[in-house]
Parts: structure tokens; sequence; C-alpha cells
């Protein structure tokens, strides 16, 4: 059985944790299944067909991180076993990192362990007022190694030392106060508050969409470089030439939608990929 889905709709992608009866736990199952959606979303989002992508889950919890099962398995490990683990783990974190597209969490109760880095991974977090944050992993021994460049990026390095160390609870607001989450909403108005993003992402250049975060990503590791800054200039030059950046241009000057927020733009049936 799928531990996951996904599921593609007019351009956007829905990639979905499935195992509400363990509060959607990680295992190496679901970690390889995610990985292999990944690696088609990469395809789909460099060529344009998908244009945004929402991480949610099913059930009462976003995820409950490591899987129980899977832990008792890990203690008879050695450590090659253990590297082999840990390296699928942060493929998967760095895959959904790097995704092309805008990226959209939707987390509706409990992210604990790894799911941190799940969120912390995505560039838009919607959370309900319900959900729960937990760096749980020193309470048993272990570190949040693998997520947590991606947490620190997010938090940055204070508040991470403090709830890495201290695997204390963040609530939705401090979760929104600390920069983790960027809304938090009614949970009876999270889908609408996914929906209306999803809609206000749309309305962006795809092309810009993608060079924008491929951007970030090079100007976060050497914000003052004169390659950095070189770098820069070459994005907006080359942007501006472009037949999307043109279009968008024209269509400013000329009061019109542009030409990829048409409904017939990017519509795709429904297509469930396994």
């Amino acid at each position: 059985m799928a531990y996951s889905t996904l599921l593609i709709e007019a351009g956007v992608a829905r990639l979905t944790l499935n195992r509400p009866e363990v509060h959607n736990a990680f295992d190496d199952s679901l970690i390889a299944e995610l990985n292999a959606h990944l690696e088609k979303l990469h395809d789909l989002a460099s060529s344009g067909e998908v244009r945004v992508m929402v991480l949610g889950s099913e059930g009462k919890s976003f995820s409950a991180g490591a899987d129980l099962n899977w832990m008792k398995r890990m203690v008879d490990y050695d450590l090659e076993d253990n590297l082999a683990d840990s390296r699928k783990l942060s493929a998967l974190m760095h895959g959904l990192d790097t995704l092309p597209c805008p990226t959209v969490c939707r987390v509706q109760g409990a992210a604990f362990g790894g799911a941190v880095g799940l969120a912390a991974c995505c560039d838009i977090v919607i959370a309900s007022n319900k959900a729960k944050f937990c760096l749980s992993e020193v309470k048993i021994g272990l570190s949040p190694a693998v997520i947590s460049p991606y947490v620190q990026r997010a938090l940055g390095p204070r508040q991470t030392g403090r709830y890495a160390l201290s695997a204390e609870i963040m609530d939705a607001p401090t979760a929104l106060a600390l920069g983790l989450a960027h809304q938090v909403v009614d949970p009876d108005a999270l889908d609408s508050a996914v929906d209306a993003m999803i809609d206000t992402l749309l309305q962006g250049s795809p092309q810009a969409q993608r060079a924008t975060k491929a951007l970030l990503a090079a100007v976060a590791q050497a914000p003052d470089s004169d390659a950095t800054r070189e770098h820069t200039c070459q994005v907006i030059a080359k942007l501006r030439v472009s037949d999307e950046g043109q279009e968008g241009l024209a269509s400013f000057f000329d009061k019109r939608r542009p030409a990829w927020t048409s409904p017939e733009e990017h519509k795709h049936a429904a297509e469930p990929r396994s």
C-alpha cells in the first residue's frame, strides 16, 4: 500500500503523506516514496508543467517524525546502515528544498522531529492554530542533525539552539513569531488559506519564480561578494529579455493579465502518481 500520494491538476501538485493511523510517521518506505515523487516533480517543475507544490498529510497530525517500528529496527543497524538511512532522509530534505517551483506546506496538527525539517524546506508554511512543532530528538538521545541546516535557516541560530537543545514544543503562534510559519489560521480556514496562497502564486511568472528561488539560494551562500553581485545582474538582465519578461512588461503597460495567468495556459487533467 502506498504511504503517500501525488496528484497533479491545473499546474498544482499535491504531495500528501497518507499514514494517518501512525500520525504520518516516517519510515524507510515513506522516505523512498517521497524521494521518488520529488524526483518526478523536479522534472515537471523545471519544464513548467507543475507551477506550485503543496505538501500536506491526512488525519489529525502533520507528522509525528520517525516511525516507532522503524526506530526499533534501527537499534540493530551498524554505522554503515545508519549512514545509508540518514543519506536517504538528507536526499528528501534537499529534494524538497531545491524544488524549482514555489512550495507550500499545510500543517494541520503536530509536526515533530523530521517533520519540522519538511516545513522548513518549504517556501511558505500555513498552519492551523492547533499545530505544534517540536525538535524532539534529544529526548531520545539523538540530534536533529539532517534537518538542522534548514531549520536553522528558518529560525536562526539562537532560536534553533534553544529548541533543539530543550525539545520544547512550539505552538503555532510561537512558530509564526519565530519565522517557521508564515500564516496561522483557524482549522476550518486552513484549506481556504492554502487555496488562496496557490491562487496568489499562480499569478507570478513561472520562469521568474524558478529564477528567484535559485537566486535566493545562491545569495544566501555569499550575500556580499563580487560574484554574487554580478550574478544578480545577470539574472535580472536575462529575465528582462526573455519571452516571459517581455510578456510581463507588455501586459503591465497594456493593463491586461499576462498570458501565464490564463486558465488554459497550465490546464492539466488530474493525474494521480504513485
